[in-house]
């Protein structure tokens, strides 16, 4: 359903050392790089996520209620997620564990990224 996704950034070199950081434990990889987009994929992901600049020029915020949310494959890459991102700017929204009252078991980490965009690394397992 969704063909690609985009997160605001303030500072593209900030920005691609902590996206860099957290999405290599989700075997994502950088596809593309530019100073105003920068992309990431996993191999065969048919929706990839880039970084922008504002196309109004202004001052990229994190939205209220809006997240990215990314698959993994276990509770390790959840774990370096979350670690990556507090060792690189980012800030913690919810640290690695189980969350209660989702079946089958979700464990998920929720951080901020510099910019203030919400993102969580999960499994269900």
């Amino acid at each position: 359903m969704i063909a690609y996704s985009t997160v605001g950034v303030n500072d593209m070199d900030r920005a691609i050392r902590f996206y860099d950081a957290v999405f290599a434990p989700l075997d994502a990889r950088r596809t593309t790089t530019s100073p105003t987009w920068t992309g990431y994929a996993r191999d065969g992901d048919p929706a990839p996520f880039f970084l922008t600049r504002p196309f109004d020029r202004r001052d990229a915020t994190g939205g209220n209620g809006t997240m990215l949310a990314f698959r993994v494959r276990d509770r390790a890459a959840v774990d370096a997620f979350h670690a990556a991102a507090l060792a690189h700017g980012g800030s913690c929204e919810g640290p690695p564990g189980v969350r209660e009252g989702m079946e089958p078991v979700f464990y998920a980490a929720y951080v901020r990224d510099p910019d203030g965009a919400k993102l969580c690394a999960f499994v269900r397992k």
